[in-house]
């Protein structure tokens, strides 16, 4: 996860806060980061990269199974026919 995401999500959360609450705001911003990447490494998570690598192996594996039933069922249909 980008470090600059979150960091930006803690000030989004903090600038939303009234503003009575603002001198707090440094230690707010500082638990928002902290209760973020908590909650997101515990998140079963991959990067945009490892997901498009495995989408990809995923494909051809898709295509060498497709092309092994075909010839499986060439192979069969041959058989039934002697």
């Amino acid at each position: 996860m980008d470090p600059r995401f979150i960091d930006d999500l803690a000030k989004r959360l903090s600038a939303a806060l009234p503003p009575g609450i603002a001198a707090f705001k440094q230690d707010l911003e500082s638990n928002f980061k902290s209760v973020l990447q908590s909650g997101l490494a515990k998140l079963d998570l991959v990067t945009r990269e490892e997901f498009d690598v495995q989408s990809g192996v995923l494909k051809r594996t898709r295509e060498k199974l497709a092309a092994l039933e075909a010839r499986l069922a060439a192979l069969e249909s041959g058989r039934q026919e002697s």
